[in-house]
């Protein structure tokens, strides 16, 4: 497959793929003497679901921990480790293992290598910040304890990346709340937008102030209008359909679209919260005497 093939690949949906791009990408990974450019593209597409598989992880990685590769490739090729890392953390059960194996394209083991190999990596201060950045950004899509220090450390650095980096991973490691709405504040534009989107994946409730202000401004720029579009959502959906309805007919088809489907997860948030209502309002009418359904869990 030839550098051009790749880049067609990279403007085609994944489902329409050859059946052996996932070979040919692995073919071109595990050659050093392919062309750097082609190598990054191969890195890339590898990390698409569609393609992803034991081997192809384990080629990522071989480069991820070879300080030989190039800083870029090597960066590439981490990143790319994310969605796997995601999808498998989603179907890992309580008993650590996967719920239903068949809906993750590798093994348990071959995610535990995942996790092992990235901490490794990224706890040598030696490899290049480029690589350390990018293997925090896709080792927090499968949240470990480890990681808490590490985007707590990157949050402190006076370095605009490692902030940035240390936001991005507020989205998927709790404990961040207070780190989260001060980085709403922040002057530059991609913490911003990584602050909102924050919020809206921890359904911050004290950001529904800056966030609902975001979607009324004429500032606003697109991309924070689309993010916060989406966090509003979540965060507080009965009040975020009116202005979502506003947005809505926006000459503009991304924002117009994003609203629709946003009120359409707004209305069924809302409903739900009132189904919990009814709930619990036919809880506290019981006979005190009565005992609780025992099966019940909190939601807290």
């Amino acid at each position: 497959m030839k550098q051009m093939d790749l880049n067609i690949l990279k403007d085609t949906p994944p489902w329409e793929w050859p059946r052996d791009a996932a070979k040919k990408f692995l073919a071109i990974l595990r050659n050093p003497q392919a062309g750097a450019d082609e190598r990054l593209v191969a890195a890339d597409l590898a990390g698409d679901m569609v393609a992803i598989n034991d081997a192809l992880v384990d080629a990522l990685l071989a480069i991820v921990v070879n300080s030989a590769e190039p800083e870029e490739l090597r960066a590439k090729a981490a990143i790319s480790l994310g969605p796997v890392l995601e999808q498998s953390d989603i179907e890992m059960g309580d008993e650590g293992e996967f719920d239903d194996p068949d809906s993750v394209p590798i093994a348990e083991k071959t995610f535990r290598k995942i996790q092992q190999s990235l901490r490794k990596v990224y706890l040598d201060s030696a490899v290049p910040k480029l690589v350390r950045r990018r293997i925090l950004e896709a080792a927090v899509r499968a949240p470990e304890d480890w990681q808490n220090q590490a985007i707590r450390t990157a949050y402190a650095n006076d370095d605009p990346e490692w902030k940035l980096t240390a936001v991005f991973g507020m989205r998927y490691v709790r404990g961040f709340d207070k780190q989260i709405l001060e980085a709403l504040e922040s002057a530059d534009p991609k913490i911003h937008y990584e602050a909102v989107t924050a919020a809206g994946n921890r359904e911050l409730d004290a950001a529904w102030p800056h966030v609902s202000s975001l979607l009324t401004s004429s500032a606003t720029s697109k991309d924070l209008l689309l993010a916060a579009i989406e966090a509003a959502a979540v965060i507080r959906p009965r009040e975020a359909v009116p202005l979502l309805m506003d947005l809505a007919d926006s000459e503009d088809e991304d924002i117009a679209e994003a609203a629709d489907e946003a009120i359409s997860m707004a209305e069924s948030a809302a409903d739900d919260d009132f189904d919990d209502e009814e709930y619990e309002g036919d809880d506290e009418d019981e006979d005190e005497d009565e005992p609780r359904g025992g099966n019940h869990k909190s939601v807290h």
